[in-house]
């Protein structure tokens, strides 16, 4: 599995596991820890999620799942941004790391902007380093002017990825976020890679036939070219979600396909890269 380098000197896997929506569902949760757990014994030790995932029971989730193995797996939370302040932000990781049952993330992130002034978390997400609990530490939902703004505040520097919604349907950031991500070596992690689990939204992408044909070259699912379009990218991290083995089993073999250029090329005429600036994609 190829690992993307952080800014801090540390790496992270470039496909890892979502856990948005678990936690959900008393009667679901070993289905979604044994998921969790194949997709580690994968490779793919990258697991995301957050406070505001099932009011913490996702966390729990990968709880269990990460038990007896936690020196294997790379993980990152998410704060609230109500939460964000110098000493909440401190309060919020604790209760994170309780229900995660570990004492220390490998990344944390801000999970979007929120009335607090981003020094002030910042200031806080510093401590937290410097105490140990978190490794590195990063944003979720920022645009560029975001990002630009972080960079001029004290521990603005420190912010090694920035997780967003991207998707073949959803290339907005490649207008200037993308390129501003990549030159100054600050992995953007893509979120919802195959758009939401509404079945709506997902017949849009997949249904596509440009992407079915490609797929029926490679002898491969819709869904995994869309996972590899992403994974060739150079600093561009990758976290679908599922409770299917099946699907995680076809999500990491995604990492293994290996578009052409004619691939790429009827890609983009299916699903055009933008040609103005527009406000970021969020959900």
């Amino acid at each position: 599995m190829k690992n993307v380098q952080l800014l801090s000197g540390r790496s992270m896997p470039s496909l890892g596991l979502g856990t948005w929506n678990m936690g959900e569902q008393a009667a679901q949760r070993q289905r979604e820890v044994r998921a969790l757990q194949l997709g580690l014994d994968l490779g793919m030790t990258l697991i995301d999620t957050a406070e505001m995932y099932a009011d913490g029971g996702a966390e729990e989730v990968v709880g269990d799942a990460i038990a007896g193995r936690r020196d294997g797996v790379y993980l990152v939370s998410k704060v609230y941004p109500h939460n964000a302040t110098f000493k909440g932000v401190q309060a919020a990781c604790e209760r994170s790391l309780r229900r995660l049952r570990t004492d220390y993330l490998d990344c944390y992130l801000l999970h979007w902007r929120g009335a607090v002034p981003l020094a002030e978390t910042l200031d806080g997400l510093q401590a937290l380093k410097q105490a140990g609990k978190i490794r590195d530490y990063g944003v979720s939902n920022f645009d560029l002017d975001d990002m630009e703004q972080a960079r001029t505040l004290q521990g603005g520097d420190g912010i090694v990825t920035n997780q967003v919604l991207y998707n073949l349907t959803r290339r907005g950031i490649e207008w200037n976020l993308l390129p501003w991500s990549q030159q100054h070596q600050v992995p953007v992690m893509a979120y919802s890679p195959l758009e939401s689990s509404m079945p709506g939204e997902q017949r849009v992408l997949l249904g596509n036939r440009s992407l079915q044909a490609v797929a029926a070259r490679h002898d491969v699912t819709p869904a995994q070219i869309a996972l590899a379009w992403l994974l060739r990218q150079d600093h561009v991290i990758v976290i679908p979600k599922s409770s299917n083995p099946d699907h995680v089993q076809l999500n990491r073999q995604a990492a293994d396909i290996v578009l052409t250029a004619d691939d790429l090329t009827e890609l983009d005429r299916a699903f055009p890269r933008p040609r103005k600036g527009t406000p970021l994609d969020m959900r």
